[in-house]
């Protein structure tokens, strides 16, 4: 017999937030560190979360004629220099090769921190026609970005994500572009992840490198801090022009593509354990859990009970779900509390009461609640379950976010807002950076985004007084 175990308690969010965070990456098995400072490795429980995420989202790129390609993770310094906001914005984060086998390079090779002068180098050579476009590639990869600081799935040197990159014959096929995949992404949260979001576009001060326009959807975590979510840019032919882009236009006439891009990171796993979590563990909304339903024989020495066990999960992986059975030695209490930890969204109990009553337990993840069902109608009950468990998720995560978002008509009342109760802070603005950057002095904000959603507040700027026509989401962000 296997002695029993038991899982190590992990520390209460309402102690200490950041440490329960990083006890259940850690405790559920998802990441460990690796021997690099700054990085990690995605164990196969983290990495089988990332699959399901992975799939998902690539099925609706494709619904929407993008392809996946594969570009080199080497990118030259002159390539790399060519755009000079792009190559400013992410200089202190570079990585650099300097040194091939036992010779020095000639050039400096920079990791790739984004992948955007490599698209436009390869445009530059395979681009001749307005009838070769749009080229809607995505490509799925890890970056590196030397952080300073850095925490599993929020910021790490190496992370994984997905790129998408487009070129377009006009700025309105490409700003729509820009639009379609920022709804792709809030659409993602809400409907696969059950986490809200607020949709915008960021100030130009945070818009990425390079960018005329970068949209966000921004999501609130348990602790009331915000979270970028995912990101999409338009760049117009800024890019074009710099990488040398150029493509015969239905005037015979030479002319510059229009580019996007959008990103999405592994951070959307750290997003799901700050929005859904507890004290118990992790908490996985079903499309991305890999195990949506554990089956726990109750009594399994006695017979019939492994069999039965083993006959339910045979039943469930057929109606489509992602079922396993745990017969292993370990206690009753154990496993309760492991796949609690691990977060699987339902777990089914069936002892040899259950089976002389032939009904079985389900147990939701989400809440707890106990309900019995007879063993004729499972596989209707256990997705009926399951729906609840992501609808219930949703409600909650989206009552924390409405019930943390708060007005606010001066940088005094902002601050004294984000200290007693965290969350958005909405304020009107004037548009001047250095009213963003007083809020980011005195009140410890950065500004999150412009919402699609405008209200009117006033008719002054909470930082200056001066005129303002614009509401602005501020927060305290990962």
């Amino acid at each position: 017999m296997a002695k029993d175990k038991k899982v190590e308690q992990i520390t209460d969010m309402e102690v200490d937030f950041a440490q329960w965070y990083t006890d259940i990456c850690r405790k559920a098995e998802l990441v460990e560190y690796a021997s690099v400072k700054g990085f990690t490795i995605l164990r196969p429980y983290g990495y089988a979360i990332w699959e399901n995420m992975q799939r998902i989202m690539d099925a609706a790129f494709k619904k929407t004629g993008h392809q996946n390609v594969a570009m080199p993770v080497l990118i030259p310094e002159s390539l790399l220099k060519k755009e000079g906001e792009l190559v400013n914005g992410f200089a202190p984060e570079c990585a650099w090769v300097t040194q091939g086998g036992s010779e020095q390079l000639e050039e400096r090779l920079a990791f790739r921190p984004t992948s955007e002068t490599m698209f436009c180098d390869h445009w530059s050579r395979v681009l001749h026609s307005y009838r070769e476009l749009p080229m809607l590639y995505n490509q799925w990869c890890s970056v590196i970005r030397w952080e300073k600081t850095t925490r599993p799935f929020l910021r790490s040197r190496e992370f994984w994500w997905q790129e998408g990159h487009t070129i377009h014959e006009t700025a309105e096929e490409a700003m729509a572009e820009t639009e379609q995949q920022l709804n792709c992404y809030a659409d993602f949260y809400e409907k696969v992840l059950a986490i809200p979001v607020v949709k915008g576009r960021k100030t130009e001060k945070e818009k990425f490198a390079g960018a005329e326009a970068t949209y966000t959807v921004e999501c609130m975590m348990k602790d009331h801090k915000a979270l970028q979510g995912a990101t999409s840019h338009y760049f117009g032919d800024k890019f074009s022009r710099a990488y040398g882009v150029t493509f015969t236009g239905r005037d015979n006439r030479l002319q510059y593509p229009f580019q996007t891009s959008w990103g999405s990171t592994t951070r959307m796993i750290g997003a799901v354990i700050m929005a859904h979590g507890d004290n118990n563990g992790l908490v996985l909304p079903p499309p991305i859990a890999p195990i949506q339903v554990i089956i726990l024989p109750v009594a399994q020495h006695k017979p019939g009970v492994l069999e039965a066990a083993a006959a339910l999960k045979d039943r469930l992986a057929a109606a489509g779900l992602r079922v396993q059975v745990d017969d292993s030695e370990n206690s009753m209490g154990w496993k309760c509390a492991q796949y609690e930890m691990k977060g699987v969204p339902l777990r089914v109990e069936i002892g040899p009461r259950d089976i002389e009553a032939g009904q079985c337990v389900l147990v939701r993840r989400s809440d707890g609640e106990k309900t019995v069902v007879s063993l004729g109608a499972l596989e209707e009950a256990a997705k009926a379950q399951l729906a609840l468990v992501q609808q219930g998720l949703y409600e909650k995560a989206k009552r924390n976010l409405e019930e943390h978002c708060w007005p606010a008509w001066s940088v005094e009342e902002a601050k004294r807002l984000q200290e007693e109760k965290g969350g958005f802070i909405k304020t009107m603005w004037c548009g001047d950076v250095a009213c963003e950057q007083k809020m980011k002095e005195e009140a410890g904000m950065s500004s999150r985004c412009l919402p699609f959603a405008q209200e009117k507040l006033s008719d002054v700027c909470a930082c200056c007084g001066r005129p303002a026509d614009k509401m602005l989401f501020w927060g305290v962000a990962y």
